[in-house]
């Protein structure tokens, strides 16, 4: 059943007395309204057949804790009239649930009530209706008897209509949650009820000033292996792709944490996807649809912040280029780490070189050597994919992974196979038969999941030829090199006094004047930051860099801290934590991050920091939501704030201070936007009369590295100023310095600015 389409009126009476004049009509107002506000207005949930909701008078109804509020409101721009549920104890008219969308009133007659069918009806002030639930008799007199029924807001923000007589059962005769409009909020369902034909999808509001129904949709679709789609019109834009156990297996952020919780059902009656806020009474989230965003429409969830007293952007989908639907053509996937974006998979190539060198994908690729469907075929595995178009698939959910290639196998349609579910070390089977398109590489292994894809067997045995030619490489290479490696040794050793003087000249920092167990500086034990962090959760991480991960966590004080921990793989070492620990807690600035303590115990090496909120300054200017929400005022506030800190480092501290890794990703920035320079594993300390120094190891971030350091390894008060330069460009411009890409120019941001080029005001560059 469809809101609002083919339905029935025939058989509505008016039940209206005539208007009265006079004192009798203010009179039996009066008298009405003292009746009606406590049991609707302002403390009832419910409303029954005898009773009404009227926009002239200005009547809602108000779930039982508050939460939520039903009403006649109009848009902001607009002087239609439609009936809707909104949040009561927010101050910004948030509408989640309208019911006459596709049917508004053109005045403020409006009259919700219950008929004498039995129906939930809307009237406008000729006594027409407006939209109704269209109940039959029969249904009315199955479910409960006509005088019973009532109409409820629940607190979760449902309007149902059911058996007064049940108390709080959950058996209705109709519910707002059935027909969403462009909000899901917690509890509701977005999939289908397979025994009724009921489609839960969210659908746009045209605009922000028209709730009826837009062209952009989101819900599931029941192929053999259904997924989750967002289509404009009848255009399919973007997929979620289908559930893989875990998550849809092309949305990485639907992960384990602190502020919901979510279920998939897929079964003979249902397939479902809802989520539950973990935590009812501290945060109030919901996903909305919305078609007004300049990029087509995007699905949006947003977590109401208390204290701005404004809807925060959690997160939105589509989330950037490689999630357009198709983008890449068949047999090629898109990965957002890559130049181009679109790469052919392996064993493929571009189907059109020509258009593949123009930047026109949408051809997609094709095998290297075909397919014939003879004995010698196999697979060739891909990790961490979104799963290809699940329309011409086939599943089986009772069979394991070796079964599912045997299947493929036995079928020359069949072009690739993956497991249905992989929770729990994998399980089922998934078969796609035809090309395949709309594949994503999550290159930082954050999403994704197996796809084993079908070869030639000449291309398979062209691959076994390799892997045998570098087996033999290796066993004839790898004696050669460990002799060649003796040598080196040797002869390093015997130089090793000459360079050790240069290597010992630049290592000499505080270290040499103070041990770091002598620091005035709190120790906490590994058993402390394990329960502050909830064992190292990957729920608490914040981020990875070379040092190791980083972790929130809370101490038995109370406060917040970020917990930074020397990986056994990583590429810095104990003398970077011991130069990190020894300078930073000589240093105190504003501008610089504040280091509480430390914690050294057995090979576990940590260092724990004051937490800031607003995370690294390249979590803001490079994207594209959250860097529109920095205006000019605050991106200079930033920049003033670095060189404050810098020249703190350079000039003012009683040590001259080399910073030698400044990058946007080192900035970190707390609630008040205040940005504090951190990390100081690679910081140097020059003498007061010192102004360079030389390295034979350079380290850093290529892209912010001066060219004398990059090349020479000198490095300087000119280095830290040369990286802080190449930070203010990015924060002028919101693009990066390494990897910027623009089809007009060949160059990276220094060599726009290099030029003469500049951002204009629509984004273009000129």
């Amino acid at each position: 059943m469809s809101r609002g389409e083919n339905l029935d009126f025939s058989g509505l009476n008016s039940r209206e007395t005539k208007q009265m004049g006079g004192l009798y009509f203010l009179i039996s107002c009066s008298t009405a309204l003292l009746c009606f506000f406590p049991a609707t207005s302002f403390a009832a949930d419910t409303f029954t057949q005898s009773q009404s909701i009227s926009d002239e008078q200005g009547q809602t109804l108000v779930s039982k804790e508050g939460s939520f509020e039903l009403g006649f409101f109009s848009p902001e721009n607009s002087k239609n009239r439609y009936v809707g549920i909104w949040y009561k104890n927010i101050p910004i008219l948030t509408v989640v649930w309208v019911l006459n969308r596709d049917h508004p009133l053109t005045n403020s007659t409006g009259v919700l009530k219950i008929d004498n069918k039995g129906n939930f009806v809307l009237f406008n002030g000729t006594n027409g209706p407006i939209w109704s639930s269209n109940f039959t008799k029969a249904t009315i007199a199955a479910a409960a008897a006509t005088e019973s029924l009532v109409v409820q807001l629940l607190e979760s923000g449902n309007l149902v209509l059911k058996d007064g007589k049940d108390g709080s059962s959950e058996s209705f005769l109709w519910q707002s949650f059935d027909y969403p409009c462009d909000t899901l909020l917690p509890g509701m369902k977005l999939g289908w009820n397979l025994k009724t034909g009921m489609n839960w999808r969210l659908s746009s509001w045209k605009s922000v000033d028209d709730p009826s129904t837009g062209d952009l949709t989101y819900g599931i679709e029941l192929n053999e292996y259904p997924e989750t789609v967002m289509r404009k019109g009848s255009k399919e834009n973007y997929r979620a792709g289908p559930w893989n156990g875990l998550r849809y297996s092309g949305a990485p952020e639907l992960k384990t944490n602190l502020i919901f919780s979510f279920k998939f059902t897929w079964n003979n009656d249902e397939v479902s996807y809802m989520y539950q806020l973990l935590n009812d009474n501290s945060v109030i989230s919901r996903l909305v649809l919305n078609q007004s965003t300049g990029n087509g429409g995007e699905l949006q969830r947003y977590t109401w912040n208390t204290l701005s007293r404004n809807w925060q952007l959690f997160l939105s989908v589509p989330r950037d280029y490689c999630d357009s639907y198709g983008l890449c053509g068949a047999y090629s996937d898109c990965d957002m780490n890559e130049s181009p974006v679109c790469q052919c998979l392996k064993g493929f190539k571009p189907k059109s070189p020509s258009d593949w060198n123009l930047m026109d994908w949408s051809g997609g690729c094709v095998h290297q050597a075909s397919l014939n469907c003879r004995k010698g075929e196999g697979f060739v595995k891909f990790t961490g994919v979104k799963l290809p178009d699940t329309r011409y698939t086939w599943v089986d959910k009772n069979i394991n992974l070796k079964d599912c290639e045997v299947e493929c196998l036995k079928n020359c349609s069949c072009t690739a196979y993956a497991n249905s579910d992989i929770s729990g070390g994998g399980s089922g089977c998934a078969i796609w038969f035809g090309d395949l398109i709309d594949i994503r590489r999550f290159s930082n292994g954050g999403g994704g999941q197996d796809l084993y894809i079908r070869m030639a067997a000449s291309e398979l045995a062209h691959d076994s030829k390799k892997k045998k030619r570098v087996i033999m490489i290796v066993l004839t290479v790898v004696p050669g090199m460990l002799l060649l490696g003796w040598f080196g040794w040797y002869f390093y050793k015997k130089e090793k006094s000459e360079v050790g003087k240069v290597e010992r000249n630049e290592e000499r920092s505080y270290r040499d004047e103070s041990n770091i167990d002598n620091l005035e500086l709190p120790s906490f034990d590994f058993a402390t930051i394990v329960k502050a962090t909830d064992n190292f959760s990957d729920t608490n991480k914040l981020g990875e860099g070379g040092f190791g991960p980083v972790y929130k966590g809370k101490s038995v004080e109370g406060q917040e801290i970020a917990v930074k921990r020397l990986s056994k793989s990583s590429i810095q070492g104990l003398d970077e934590f011991k130069n990190e620990v020894i300078l930073i807690s000589k240093l105190q600035h504003r501008n610089l991050v504040k280091l509480l303590g430390c914690c050294i115990q057995g090979e576990e090496r940590m260092l724990i920091y004051e937490y800031m909120d607003n995370k690294s300054l390249d979590s803001f200017i490079f994207d594209e939501k959250r860097s529109k929400l920095m205006d000019w005022e605050m991106r200079l506030h930033i920049i003033m704030g670095i060189a404050r800190g810098l020249l703190y480092l350079h000039q003012d501290s009683r040590l001259r201070i080399i910073h030698r890794d400044l990058k946007a990703s080192n900035i970190l920035l707390d609630s008040k936007m205040e940005p504090k320079i951190s990390d100081f594993g690679l910081a140097r300390i020059f003498a007061r009369d010192q102004t360079e120094a030389e390295t034979r190891r350079v380290v850093g971030t290529y892209g912010y590295m001066s060219p004398e350091y990059a090349i020479d390894g000198l490095f300087s008060v000119k280095s830290d100023v040369y990286s802080f330069g190449v930070i203010v460009l990015e924060i002028i411009s919101g693009k990066k310095n390494r990897g910027f890409y623009h089809p007009e120019f060949q160059l990276n941001l220094l060599g726009h600015v290099r030029h003469g080029h500049y951002v204009m005001e629509d984004g273009r560059w000129s």
